[in-house]
């Protein structure tokens, strides 16, 4: 769904300390944006931030960016970052140039949360699982990291499946009905979950990670 552009988008993300202005900048250098150094966990398309902020609060432990390509959607969660949360910073960004962003071996986790489906078979590509991005993803990570995916949306999750075996990713926690798995206890509810998942719609879930 496309978002309205909000005439105070763009100053709110330019004034917002905790926006990154030039991220091309930080490339292998990221930890020096944080006041601690520690594990850096980056979601893709953070929409307005429920979810990251939340997974920031409850992991004061590591350090967390949000990337969102939308002006209006990244300034939002920009105004909704609680003062007392240091350990997580924004980006207003398109994944994808996400390698100009992030040296290799840079990243520890990836969170795909319910990116767009993308659903006619022509527009694949798109798609922030398939395999031109994998390839992206696989670079950035640590040895140990992880991919955590979630979707609505059965056919971007078929496809992210055939498109994960496919490029020899090691798959585990999967689950196609993420609320009554032994997975929702740690789970997070991002702001488009919960109003799938209130329609009744199932949620699936995965981890992925490098051979």
């Amino acid at each position: 769904m496309r978002v309205r552009r909000k005439p105070w988008a763009t100053e709110e993300l330019a004034q917002n300390p905790r926006v990154i202005q030039d991220p091309a900048a930080h490339r292998g250098h990221w930890q020096e944006v944080f006041d601690v150094k520690a594990p850096l966990y980056l979601e893709i398309g953070c929409g307005k931030g429920r979810f990251l902020i939340q997974t920031a609060q409850k992991e004061p432990d590591k350090n967390f960016l949000g990337m969102e390509r939308d002006e209006t959607v990244a300034a939002t969660a920009a105004r909704h970052l609680p003062e007392g949360v240091t350990n997580l910073r924004l980006l207003h960004a398109n994944a994808m140039n996400v390698t100009d962003y992030f040296a290799p071996g840079e990243i520890s986790r990836i969170y795909l949360n319910f990116s767009d489906p993308w659903p006619k078979k022509k527009w694949e590509k798109r798609r922030l699982t398939y395999r031109d991005f994998l390839v992206q993803y696989a670079q950035l990570l640590t040895p140990d990291g992880a991919i955590f995916f979630k979707t609505d949306n059965p056919i971007l999750f078929e496809s992210s499946l055939n498109e994960f075996c496919a490029m020899d990713w090691r798959l585990s926690a999967i689950t196609f009905d993420l609320h009554h798995s032994p997975w929702n206890e740690e789970n997070i509810q991002t702001e488009y979950e919960e109003k799938f998942s209130a329609k009744g719609q199932k949620i699936f879930r995965l981890e992925a990670r490098k051979r």
